[in-house]
């Protein structure tokens, strides 16, 4: 049974191939740059080297063709055929209400998340126009969706009930939902692991901090709270999105603008975040490096989103009553990016948070679950490389054979301390020929003590 993994954020698809029989990662990629020009894909089969190819994907309908492509390609594919495929994954931002966990894809659950629209702007269209793709080059394969939602649906009503009149939440569902919960819940079951716990007596503070970013606290092994709201715009500095600020100010701007409802959301969704305040980059690296050449407001980007998650991570340390086990980082800035970590993590040695400066600096890699504790911190900080398609995949397959549940009723295959990334691990060793000093930052050994 081979099951296909479609993934697609606001600017990238990720995909996975994998072998269910032989517990295997047949290939995997991403297309990055989707929608904004450039795009390209790098593209991983098993045992051989990444194969790059350039190709613009003005919508996530091309980028989706571009990976069926290279699947079925002679020269760099894993399938003969999309027949071998049993079934298809799909993560999706937004289910609204009705959606709150996986489900088969059928026309009503499409409407559902075509409904969910207005409040995922930038992920619902692309999420549809990956199904809808894959339905028409797959007909006769099952679809399956995993609803980014679903993780905060443990989180209780002081926590998510805003403080607006209440017959809103009552008429139309407002509500913190909180997203990238696939990734969260990952992470979550992953450092349970790491530090030899149960997952249901485990606090934790979890970071995905990449484009689109957010940060979950994690009590008791379930979504406690979350930075995102009702829709992905609420929390962090991001790099389209503005994250926490006066919603009077959007009002204000209309009106001195001319601007209607639709132009402020575009503005807000779009237009803000790492690119609102440089007016030209909304990649982090991008960001990092005009930084580095003097420019001002670039660095007053990078503080801002630094400053953001430091308050972040010192009001859920409150909210879990300082009993914290580990911070985690993940996701694209938050496993590439030492300095953006060191400088959150930088004076927060009060609340035994410490960070070894050299492990930090070398763990920048996404193969490697990697411990950049100092020794003597009181919290464990990891790196974790998520693995948003294995939560999906297990998913998929427990749909197909009826036996799915939420998470709190489930155990996954990768919380096994005995589990291994196959693929993970083979790039690992190829990244360790040749930069030796990846090592430095200690691979997490998991239920031993590190």
């Amino acid at each position: 049974m081979k099951i296909l993994v479609l993934n697609c954020g606001s600017s990238s698809a990720k995909y996975m191939v994998y072998d269910w029989d032989k517990k295997e990662i047949m290939c995997k990629g991403i297309v990055e740059r989707v929608t904004i020009g450039g795009s390209f894909c790098v593209h991983e089969v098993t045992g051989r080297d990444p194969f790059k190819m350039e190709k613009e994907c003005p919508t996530h309908k091309e980028a989706v063709q571009l990976i069926m492509e290279l699947l079925v390609s002679p020269e760099h594919g894993v399938l003969k055929s999309v027949n071998e495929i049993s079934a298809v994954g799909h993560r999706v931002l937004h289910g609204g209400a009705g959606v709150t966990q996986s489900v088969k894809v059928t026309d009503e659950v499409i409407q559902a998340f075509k409904d969910a629209i207005p409040l995922g702007p930038l992920h619902n269209p692309g999420n549809i126009l990956g199904i809808e793709a894959a339905r028409e080059a797959m007909p006769d394969v099952p679809q399956m969706a995993m609803i980014d939602t679903a993780w905060g649906m443990t989180m209780e009503a002081p926590q998510y009930v805003y403080a607006v009149p209440y017959e809103w939440y009552e008429k139309y569902h407002i509500r913190r939902y909180g997203f990238h919960g696939t990734s969260h819940l990952y992470l979550a079951k992953r450092c349970a692991v790491l530090l030899g716990k149960d997952p249901f007596e485990t606090n934790l503070i979890t970071l995905h901090i990449g484009n689109g970013a957010s940060t979950s606290a994690v009590k008791n092994g379930v979504c406690f709270d979350t930075s995102m709201g009702v829709t992905p715009q609420e929390g962090l500095v991001m790099g389209t999105r503005a994250g926490d600020h006066d919603a009077t100010l959007n009002f204000y701007i209309m009106k001195k603008e001319g601007y209607t409802p639709d132009d402020m959301n575009n503005i807000i969704n779009k237009k803000s975040g790492l690119l609102g305040i440089t007016g030209k980059h909304a990649d982090l690296r991008d960001v990092m490096e005009a930084m580095e050449q003097g420019d001002e407001r670039s660095k007053l980007a990078f503080e801002m989103e630094c400053y953001r998650l430091k308050k972040y991570i010192g009001s859920y340390f409150a909210a879990l009553e300082g009993k914290v086990d580990a911070i985690v980082w993940s996701a694209g800035a938050g496993e590439m990016s030492p300095p953006l970590r060191a400088h959150v993590m930088d004076g927060l040695e009060f609340l035994g948070i410490k960070y070894d400066p050299e492990k930090n600096k070398v763990a920048r890699t996404r193969n490697q679950e990697s411990d950049i504790s100092a020794p003597d911190s009181r919290v464990k900080i990891f790196v974790v490389p998520t693995d948003e398609e294995e939560v999906i995949v297990e998913d998929v397959v427990a749909l197909l054979e009826d036996r799915y549940d939420v998470h709190t009723n489930f155990t996954y295959a990768f919380q096994d301390p005995a589990y291994e990334n196959r693929m993970r691990n083979e790039e690992l060793a190829k990244q360790l020929q040749k930069k030796p000093e990846i090592a430095k930052a200690k691979a997490v050994i998991p239920g031993q003590p590190n």
